[in-house]
């Protein structure tokens, strides 16, 4: 076996699969931003009417259905299989949703049956005071490679009332600077980023 068997041994050398890798998250990341320009588009009334983040993940998941359609997307999905998501004692993330802290992602694009978890995305509504390091543990955690249920793309979006204030791109349990100016760029190319 000399090792061309594994990921990144493509005869063309580790370089050609990473861009390959890189290449399929923005593609997937863009179609991220498709579904936030159609959910912009649409849904002017939760913003008029200064209704609430569970309301907003909500009719963004429906975008995002449109847009994975090889995928099933859910709100605050508690499982991967017959297991319920839980991170390893003494992590920084409570698992007990009665706290509002809970592992859960507020979306996720996934494959329940394989299981096969893409996207786990995080919401902020513009405005929210609450500190945002617990989003931000939250998705290192559900990318971490080392955890048997990582996504492999993270988000964070904050939703303003005419497009997203803020964005992060977490991959392999940490935040991706380039990712994250992709996703950046892609949403003010949509119109719907921050200028």
């Amino acid at each position: 076996m000399d090792g061309r068997d594994k990921p990144g041994h493509d005869g063309l050398g580790s370089s050609s699969f990473l861009q390959g890798f890189s290449t399929h998250m923005h593609a997937e990341l863009d179609k991220v931003v498709a579904a936030l320009k159609e959910f912009y588009a649409r849904e002017a009334f939760l913003f008029e009417h200064d209704l609430g983040e569970r309301t907003l993940v909500h009719r963004l998941a429906v975008q995002l259905e449109h847009q994975f359609s090889d995928f099933q997307v859910d709100c605050d999905f508690d499982r991967l299989g017959q297991r319920t998501l839980q991170l390893p004692h003494g992590s920084i993330v409570s698992t007990d949703d009665h706290l509002g802290k809970s592992i859960y992602p507020d979306i996720v694009v996934h494959q329940r049956a394989v299981p096969n978890n893409l996207l786990a995305i995080e919401v902020r509504k513009a405005g929210n005071h609450q500190p945002i390091e617990h989003d931000r543990h939250k998705l290192r955690a559900l990318t971490d490679p080392h955890i048997w249920f990582a996504y492999w793309i993270g988000a964070m979006l904050t939703l303003g009332p005419t497009g997203v204030t803020a964005s992060e791109a977490y991959v392999a349990g940490a935040i991706d600077e380039a990712l994250s100016l992709h996703l950046a760029q892609r949403l003010k190319d949509a119109g719907i980023g921050a200028p």
